[in-house]
């Protein structure tokens, strides 16, 4: 059967119903809530045509950009606490942007906001995480700034993997989201900051690259990025700790007591949502109680003492710094000696999913494209390149995973 086009074109009647359907939906947010009139791309040449994505409103676009890129699917296997854990029911990365999504259109659908671009925003705000989780990004920091002069943060590398390196033509709204979203430290409210265009999207990445305490200072640029911000941390708040029960490292009496907030998972998404929303109805802005922005503060605290920090999450992993500073000697080495047969070419380079110019990077900034390399790894993938590159090398003895049994 030969192709035939008209099985995919719409008649215009239902050009205009389509179009007076979104209409209406537009219509019904909030005054503060970010339009799809409003979303900002910085190529447009391919969406002149305002019938090409007919029925997929620009954000939503963003979230099929981001959710089938490769670089999302590698989120399964990176640990977003606790790593070398064989345990199914461990969160990864992946899941934790599903939760983020998911709390955060809880509150967006609350607030007549636009849950298209809270969920581009959620499913893409941790793609440029390193194996290893937050440790894993500490020791790669590390090597860059050594390397460079330069930082490296999760963040502000989620949006070079999803502008710079997959090429993705998000828009401005979503890439801002992204680069704003840390939940490290909260907030009794979270208000937007302008970032009207492209240039000043590119002097906040800069920025962070240059002194990463600027990203203390970052806020999203809609309300829709607050929200996901504040979801971050209600997604991992009592998840981390629900993880640390099944592990057996902590169990639920072994924090504080928190009455207000609750002890377990559920009961904190419930609670918080539930502050936030009453808090931040018709507002430009979010807000929670006071009593209850302190008891969130509290426990994020002792999630560091009691969790991030025990020898189960930062000491079962030391032997990873060494490994990723070897590994990234080899990969800047192979790079400028041109080793078309190192895995840096044959895994990453030659991959038909990276768009950027390499031949630019090639030739002035070899510590860049082995960040990226190593950065993009799961867990496993750096494992097992390890031992493949290293063979000889007493480290990958010291690679033990925590069994089931």
């Amino acid at each position: 059967m030969e192709f035939d086009s008209r099985l995919f074109e719409f008649t215009e009647d239902e050009k205009a119903e389509l179009r007076a359907r979104h209409d209406a939906a537009q219509a019904m947010l909030s005054p503060h809530a970010c339009r799809d009139a409003d979303g900002i791309r910085e190529f447009t040449k391919r969406y002149e045509d305002p019938d090409v994505y007919l029925g997929r409103p620009c954000f939503v676009v963003d979230v099929e950009k981001i959710v089938h890129n490769p670089f999302y699917s590698r989120c399964a296997d990176k640990t977003q606490v606790f790593s070398l854990v064989r345990n199914d029911d461990i969160t990864r990365r992946s899941f934790h942007l599903q939760v983020v999504s998911r709390v955060g259109r809880t509150i967006g659908m609350a607030l007549g906001l636009n849950l298209d671009l809270i969920e581009a925003i959620a499913v893409g705000h941790d793609l440029g995480h390193t194996p290893f989780g937050h440790q894993g990004e500490d020791y790669l920091s590390d090597l860059y700034h050594a390397s460079t002069g330069r930082y490296f943060n999760h963040n502000v590398h989620s949006v070079r993997l999803l502008k710079t390196i997959a090429r993705t033509n998000l828009c401005l709204q979503t890439y801002n989201g992204i680069l704003t979203h840390c939940g490290e430290k909260t907030f009794l409210e979270y208000r937007p900051a302008p970032c009207p265009d492209f240039p000043a999207l590119n002097s906040l990445i800069e920025s962070c690259y240059v002194d990463q305490s600027n990203i203390r200072d970052l806020r999203p640029s809609t309300l829709e990025g607050c929200v996901v911000r504040i979801s971050d941390i209600i997604a991992y708040l009592g998840k981390d700790r629900q993880d640390a029960a099944r592990i057996k490292l902590l169990d639920t009496g072994d924090y504080e007591e928190s009455p207000i907030v609750g002890t377990l998972n559920h009961q904190i998404i419930q609670n918080l949502t539930r502050n936030i929303i009453k808090n931040s109805l018709g507002h430009d802005y979010l807000a929670m109680d006071e009593e209850v922005f302190a008891a969130v503060d509290a426990m994020r605290k002792e999630n560091y003492e009691k969790i991030y920090k025990s020898d189960e999450v930062s000491g079962r992993i030391t032997f990873v710094q060494p490994m990723m500073e070897r590994m990234f000697a080899t990969f800047v080495d192979d790079i400028r000696a041109g080793r078309e047969e190192s895995p840096i070419f044959r895994h990453y380079l030659d991959q038909p999913m990276l768009r950027y110019p390499y031949s630019f990077e090639l030739e002035s900034r070899p510590e860049d494209i082995a960040v990226d390399y190593i950065a993009s790894m799961t867990d496993d993938y750096f494992v097992d390149l390890y031992a493949f590159l290293f063979p000889d090398d007493p480290l990958n003895g010291e690679v033990r995973y925590k069994n089931y049994f």
